[in-house]
């Protein structure tokens, strides 16, 4: 049997309020804003996309954000983002204001270079790689 590829993968978080996020990760981050909606006037989903990363948002007036680091902060990422160079992301990052979480670090245990970013809803993210 063949085995059939897997593109990608993309998270999906619960936000408060969409129109913040999709701002955040435009302005802050430097994400493309793919799509709002479903009108201006209700606009409680949303995508962004920067290069091979694509993360979706939706508000529900029923269900709060509930990243990972408000359940246990010793497993604080909700997505990673290879990067080839993180080095020069945080450059980028820092020019913009935005507050890491965890620093540019090389990681001893598990050989990852890389920092953790938490977006406005608390969902961390941490862009990196592993080292050779």
């Amino acid at each position: 049997m063949t085995r059939a590829a897997i593109s990608s993968i993309s998270p999906f978080f619960i936000v408060a309020d969409v129109t913040a996020t999709l701002t955040f990760y435009r302005d802050m981050l430097g994400f493309e804003v793919t799509f709002r909606g479903p009108t201006p006037d209700d606009e409680f989903f949303g995508i962004v996309r920067r290069d091979g990363a694509m993360i979706m948002f939706k508000a529900l007036d029923e269900a709060e954000p509930i990243p990972n680091y408000s359940r246990k902060p010793t497993f604080s990422w909700d997505a990673y983002l290879d990067v080839p160079d993180p080095d020069a992301l945080a450059t980028e990052f820092a020019s913009r204001g935005v507050l890491f979480s965890v620093p540019l670090t090389d990681r001893d245990d598990d050989g990852l270079r890389g920092f953790v970013i938490k977006d406005i809803d608390g969902y961390g993210l941490f862009f990196g790689n592993h080292r050779a």
